[in-house]
């Protein structure tokens, strides 16, 4: 084999295996106030759905992306305003934010059930 081809596979095998390695966001999380948020494929991105609580059943959000890095807009259930959200997924960690003009923000931490 020439280097080139060898250097071809070993980027080739990296990208492959960084795929693979990448967390899935799809699941049920606990979010920051105690009630079950579900993350589910819907269009080209995943919808965020409350399971439990006062809002149950309502959708909360909608995130796009992988590899752990996922951007959309997240509403909040109390005042039913929407805002620029981010989750970013790290074992059983999600970290959630939203921002209004993408300088105030909030930040919350969920847990995979």
């Amino acid at each position: 084999m020439t280097k080139r081809m060898i250097l071809a596979l070993t980027l080739g095998l990296g990208l492959a295996g960084g795929a693979l390695a990448a967390e899935p966001i799809e699941g049920k999380w606990k979010t920051a106030s105690g009630e079950t948020a579900v993350i589910g494929p819907c269009g080209s991105g995943f919808c965020i759905t409350l399971k439990t609580g006062k809002f149950a059943g309502k959708k909360i959000g909608e995130l796009a992306g992988s590899g752990g890095e996922y951007t959309g807009s997240i509403t909040d259930p109390v005042d039913d305003k929407t805002y620029d959200g981010a989750g970013s997924v790290s074992g059983n960690a999600l970290k959630m934010k939203g921002c209004v003009l993408k300088v105030f923000c909030k930040s919350q931490s969920w847990t995979r059930l």
